[in-house]
């Protein structure tokens, strides 16, 4: 059988009050669920007095679960706004997605879950920072149904010849019952539908007793017809705005000792639909990353030291393009990576309100 997208473009189009109507409501069960599970468990700490390291770890993971579908809303709010600009660029499918798989590896690897990828090089002309987000998107949606491995593969349709993604995961085992299926319509998959209507790709998704097989192809794929075109003839939008890209669901990890630190980098960086972890050492910044990787680290200069370089040096090895920013102790300049033979960039305590977004939005878009 076939799995459908409950946004799909005729629904969009045709019925959109009634499909926002569903997505909220998704929301809010989406939302109660793991906030539910939490609070019994903050019922039982306050009755008790006690929790065990299991009990605590699953606390965190049930508001860090809560906390992604409150994102995921937020990005299906700029959706619903169309008021999204779009900026295409020439891009290669498989080195994108390889970047985003590099990226997402360890937190992948943390769920037991193998990725599997067969590519060739094929180009599109696509908004980056929307690919971008499309890639993330169908790899939480993959991760949260596939039982132990994901496979991606890049290919391009005979006629028409149109670049395509696809990604295949086992769901559900022969022997399972239907309550152990995993939703395969969650906000992830409404998420994938939306963004994919608003790049005007082609989605589709095949399902039978065990396997999803989804499938995005893209009409606007290079060929020898659009070889001779210009950057001018391809840029259908503004690229210096921070519409064009968007940083919504990307994730920072700040390292501040200082409570006062914390929240002038909260108040800074509150209206970027960011994802903001925040720790209080070093130490705490390497147990964060064993897990998964943020997009960026943001650190006060107090920490920088041999354990913060060695942190670098190790997330570079696997992403030489991963951003540091430092906030210095006084002043109010920006200055880029690179800048005066640093390999991180910077802004001062003074300036924060001003210079921390724009560092943000000038390294990250670098990743895209």
């Amino acid at each position: 059988m076939t799995a459908r997208p409950s946004l799909t473009r005729a629904t969009a189009e045709a019925e959109p009050l009634d499909a926002w109507r569903d997505i909220v409501a998704q929301i809010g069960r989406e939302v109660a669920e793991p906030l539910s599970a939490a609070l019994e468990r903050v019922i039982q700490l306050t009755t008790t007095g006690r929790i065990d390291r299991e009990g605590l770890r699953a606390l965190r993971a049930e508001i860090e679960r809560a906390r992604r579908v409150g994102m995921v809303g937020q990005q299906l709010s700029r959706f619903a706004s169309r008021r999204l600009r779009q900026s295409h660029e020439r891009l290669d499918l498989a080195q994108t997605l390889q970047s985003v798989l590099t990226h997402r590896a360890r937190e992948v690897s943390a769920r037991g879950i193998q990725v599997r990828q067969s590519t060739r090089a094929i180009e599109v002309l696509v908004d980056p920072a929307l690919l971008f987000s499309l890639l993330n998107a169908v790899l939480d949606w993959a991760a949260e149904g596939a039982r132990s491995s994901i496979d991606f593969r890049v290919d391009r349709k005979d006629w028409p010849a149109h670049g395509r993604i696809h990604c295949s995961f086992t769901h559900a085992p022969p022997d399972a019952s239907p309550g152990d299926e995993p939703a395969l319509t969650s906000l992830n998959w409404q998420l994938i539908g939306q963004i994919a209507h608003t790049m005007g790709l082609s989605l589709h998704c095949d399902t039978d007793a065990t396997q999803v097989t989804l499938t995005l192809e893209f009409a606007r794929t290079v060929n020898e017809a659009l070889e001779g075109m210009s950057a001018i003839e391809l840029d259908h939008g503004d690229s210096s705005t921070l519409n064009s890209k968007p940083l919504a669901g990307s994730q920072v990890l700040v390292v501040a000792a200082r409570r006062q630190t914390r929240q002038q980098v909260r108040d800074a960086i509150s209206n970027m639909g960011l994802m903001i972890d925040f720790v209080a050492s070093v130490d705490e910044a390497v147990d964060f990353c064993r897990e998964g990787l943020p997009h960026a680290i943001v650190f006060e200069a107090a920490l920088r030291g041999e354990r913060l370089e060695q942190l670098a040096e190790e997330i570079r090895t696997e992403l030489p393009g991963f951003s540091f920013i430092e906030i210095a102790e006084e002043g109010n300049a920006f200055e880029i990576s690179g800048f005066n033979g640093m390999n991180h960039c910077r802004v001062g305590r003074d300036g924060l309100q001003q210079a921390l977004p724009s560092a943000l939005v000038f390294e990250l878009s670098k990743q895209f």
